[in-house]
């Protein structure tokens, strides 16, 4: 019987005994956490209060309160609760207080996207250039077994113009252009 797996939730990798995945990927994982960490403590008061506005207001507490709110608001003032007063009997009040609501909350909103555009931005960066490094890596392990099929004289069903080609570096800078130029023709 399998034992209940437990999360590492700290940014320091485990022991490998107690570690059911690799100790790369827990170490890969750990960077990934102590990252984020410290991104997080690095942002401004103003961006903390961004987050948290944003983060209330796609809640379904938010919900349930404005629910509430407008409800006791519009029974009020047309009048089916005879132990207030009316004070919005139009309800032109109401419209403006949402609406101003929603100019906020669409404002916290973008702000908090853009930092999550920046965010993605850095993690599309950082998938680049492992791509490329993997790619630059697999060109050369591709000329070594290469190399070592020529020297044992093993034959393969690649094609040697397809190896020649393998064995290529491919600057990022020609895909880029070859890419632009192939959108725009």
């Amino acid at each position: 019987m399998q034992k209940d797996q437990t999360y590492n939730t700290t940014p320091e990798p485990r022991q490998a005994e107690e570690n059911p995945i690799s100790t790369v990927l827990d170490r890969n994982i750990s960077a990934l956490i102590r990252r984020r960490v410290k991104d997080e403590k690095r942002l401004s008061r103003q961006e903390h209060l961004a987050q948290a506005m944003t983060d209330f207001a796609g809640s379904m507490v938010f919900v349930y309160i404005h629910a509430a709110i407008f409800a006791l608001w519009i029974v009020v003032n047309l009048g089916w609760l005879p132990i207030l007063p009316a004070f919005d009997p139009s309800l032109v009040i109401l419209a403006m207080v949402a609406s101003v609501e929603a100019i906020f909350i669409s404002t916290f909103v973008l702000i908090s996207q853009n930092r999550m555009a920046a965010a993605d931005d850095k993690r599309a960066d950082l998938a680049l250039q492992i791509s490329l490094l993997n790619e630059h890596e697999t060109t050369r392990l591709v000329a070594m077994v290469s190399a070592i099929a020529e020297r044992l004289g093993v034959e393969t069903e690649v094609a040697p113009h397809e190896i020649d080609e393998m064995k290529k570096d491919v600057p990022p800078e020609m895909v880029m252009e070859e890419i632009e130029r192939q959108q725009s023709g």
